[in-house]
């Protein structure tokens, strides 16, 4: 185990962020407080304010790193995905069955999401960080959006469908199965609800000679 005095700075600053994000999402952030986080990082206040000069400053600090994670984490598995298949619709099954497996893997159920724990309680924080989760959910959309525009000119929907939409659902899901995981206590939740929506998206985009798509196994 480590020892409380971390003499890395940098080693102390992601403790700090560690210790404050598992507090968040167990207690919100208000009742987050910096005794606690120095308390469960095995900092002091020195160090606390070494590196973040308020609060608020950890907050943001916080949803930034967060926000990196996540980025680079759909970057990779999408760059998996085109390195299976060469098929847009494939790729799309391919990321999120990915997705599936991961959450399938996890040994207890997720924690849940720095996002989400910061919309709950928007009011307490910037303008600044909160732009950092607006941008973040942007750049979903984004990425799913360009990804399905491609599957849509090859397979064409079967039923109409609005692209931004469906841009969005992935994430809409996710994040809706966070919060009944937590609830729940059911593990199995994220993985179940990522199957759900590659059924629907291989069912909406079955080619019309056929009626069904290869499936992802």
């Amino acid at each position: 185990m480590d020892s409380p005095r971390v003499r890395d700075p940098e080693r102390m600053r992601e403790r700090i962020l560690d210790a404050a994000q598992a507090l968040i999402l167990d207690h919100g952030f208000a009742a987050t407080t910096v005794d606690a986080v120095v308390g469960r990082a095995g900092a002091t206040k020195g160090a606390f304010f070494h590196h973040f000069g308020s609060k608020s400053e950890l907050a943001r600090a916080l949803v930034e790193r967060y926000a990196a994670m996540d980025r680079a984490h759909l970057e990779e598995r999408l760059s998996r995905a085109e390195k299976l298949s060469s098929d847009p619709l494939q790729q799309v099954l391919l990321l999120i069955a990915l997705y599936e497996e991961e959450f399938a893997s996890m040994a207890e159920p997720f924690a849940g999401c720095l996002f989400a724990s910061y919309i709950y309680e928007a009011k307490l924080f910037d303008d600044s960080t909160l732009e950092v989760l607006r941008d973040s959910t942007l750049r979903w959309r984004r990425v799913m959006r360009e990804k399905l525009e491609k599957v849509a000119a090859r397979y064409p929907p079967r039923r109409e469908v609005d692209m931004e939409s469906l841009a969005d659902l992935f994430y809409s899901i996710t994040e809706g199965a966070f919060i009944m995981t937590k609830t729940l206590g059911d593990k199995t939740l994220l993985g179940r609800q990522a199957r759900h929506l590659r059924n629907y998206l291989e069912l909406l985009f079955a080619p019309a000679e056929t009626g069904v798509t290869p499936p992802i196994s």
